[in-house]
């Protein structure tokens, strides 16, 4: 039987579609078409899959956000996928069955990640996979691929040096991975004139990343970039060890489940040694509260200012409960987001990362970012609310919490004045609720 859907790859996707590895991973400039190929690839691969009965094929997309997947991608899984379709779409489930066997295509977003746990894949495609948690292949789709050899695919346009880059270098050297590069010098695919046009209105930076795929131009709105980007040069991010004979103290986001990353960090002196990130999709208060106390960090855990507010499923504050667990939880002042960012951003001088414990955590803080208006142009007063957010929140109370334990743990004062002696006490005050004044110098 031969079916025709009405799809006619550009040439610059024909060695996709035609390669025979498990697993793919492409870098393609803004329009280049990426989204129609990988919705296409899908259909192809369902519609191929021989597999009946109890598991028929299964293929899925997923998008950052579910709203986004279902602007783009659902309209055309729909529409290419019309003439192999047994029955109408669903339109709830965002899911297809095609002709002949039954084979399932589906379309998620990574915004909840979770309603892919407990099944089986037989291949997944990761759109703008830049935009989403990188715990999200190693934890919730590798193994849901285990049951019968599925494939994925990474595709995107870079945004730094993070998971997306760290794949697409490993695969150049693996024969299970198909690599594929596609900056719009190269593909011809936008006229040389609309090139040339975008290139007035947009910085070079932006230019190159989203025409150019250049992973190596500067995150548009990153809150800290520049303060990441000093640290690596100067050496602190890398081996940081754990101090002998001081308390490790944490630094948590209390959200729910995979929204609840906390940071373990001791203060030396006037270094804030940033030993540890944890982040459990799983997580309950009581379990990280066991997982810290397993690793033997029992010194103060600072917390946000809501976690004051009493939960309806217990009665009890989140406060409460960590007491309950056994923690020293300390409540940091209340504040303003921007506060507290420009807070993180004085203290990182002060911060060293043990890379081999706190990678994520650094990639989702440097992929921290301000919130864009496309249709006015410009970052918005607010930070965009994604997967990086919860990680950077948490190193924020870090910042907005350090000082004041810095006072318990120090004995001289004149090392404490040394620390803030370039802060106004209006700047204090923004950092720690037990600042006296709001007038003079420290």
């Amino acid at each position: 039987m031969t079916i025709t859907i009405p799809y006619a790859p550009r040439r610059v996707f024909v060695p996709f579609h035609m390669r025979t590895q498990r697993y793919g991973v492409g870098v393609a400039h803004r329009r280049c078409g990426k989204t129609v190929a990988c919705v296409n690839e899908l259909i192809k691969l369902a519609a191929l899959n021989t597999r009946q009965g109890a598991a028929p094929g299964r293929y899925v997309y997923v998008a950052p956000f579910l709203n986004q997947a279902k602007d783009t991608a659902w309209s055309y899984l729909k529409h290419f996928a019309a003439p192999l379709l047994l029955k109408p779409p669903n339109e709830s489930e965002l899911y297809v069955e095609l002709r002949p066997f039954g084979a399932r295509v589906r379309i998620y977003g990574a915004d909840n990640a979770d309603r892919l746990r407990g099944g089986y894949l037989d291949h997944v495609i990761l759109d703008e996979y830049a935009d989403m948690a990188p715990s999200i292949w190693p934890l919730i789709i590798r193994p849901m691929l285990a049951d019968y050899k599925g494939g994925a695919t990474f595709i995107g346009t870079p945004k730094g040096r993070n998971a997306f880059f760290d794949i697409y270098e490993k695969a150049a050297n693996d024969p299970e991975w198909f690599r594929f590069f596609l900056p719009a010098s190269r593909t011809g695919i936008i006229s040389a004139s609309e090139l040339a046009a975008a290139r007035r209105d947009m910085t070079p930076e932006e230019f190159e990343q989203e025409f150019e795929c250049s992973f190596d131009a500067a995150i548009k709105g990153a809150y800290y970039g520049r303060e990441i980007a000093e640290a690596e040069r100067e050496g602190r991010i890398g081996v940081v060890p754990r101090a002998e004979g001081y308390p490790v103290h944490s630094a948590w986001d209390l959200g729910k489940g995979q929204n609840m990353p906390v940071w373990c960090f001791q203060i030396v002196g006037q270094e804030i040694r940033v030993i540890d990130f944890i982040e459990d999709y799983s997580a309950t208060i009581e379990r990280m509260s066991q997982t810290l106390t397993d690793r033997g960090y029992m010194g103060t855990d600072f917390v946000p200012h809501d976690a004051k507010a009493p939960e309806l499923s217990t009665g009890r504050t989140r406060v409460e409960t960590l007491i309950r667990c056994g923690r020293n939880p300390k409540v940091v002042a209340d504040h303003k987001v921007m506060d507290g960012i420009n807070a993180t951003r004085l203290t990182f001088p002060r911060m060293w990362f043990n890379l081999a414990t706190t990678g994520p955590g650094i990639e989702a803080v440097r992929q921290y970012r301000a919130d864009y208006d496309e249709k006015k142009k410009t970052f918005l007063d607010a930070p965009r609310h994604d997967w990086a957010s919860h990680p950077a929140d948490a190193l924020r109370y870090l910042s907005m919490g350090w000082r004041e334990q810095i006072n318990v743990e120090n004995k001289k004062p004149q090392e404490i004045s040394k620390g803030l002696g370039q802060l106004t006490y209006a700047e204090l005050h923004d950092l720690d609720d037990t600042a006296p004044s709001r007038e003079g110098r420290v």
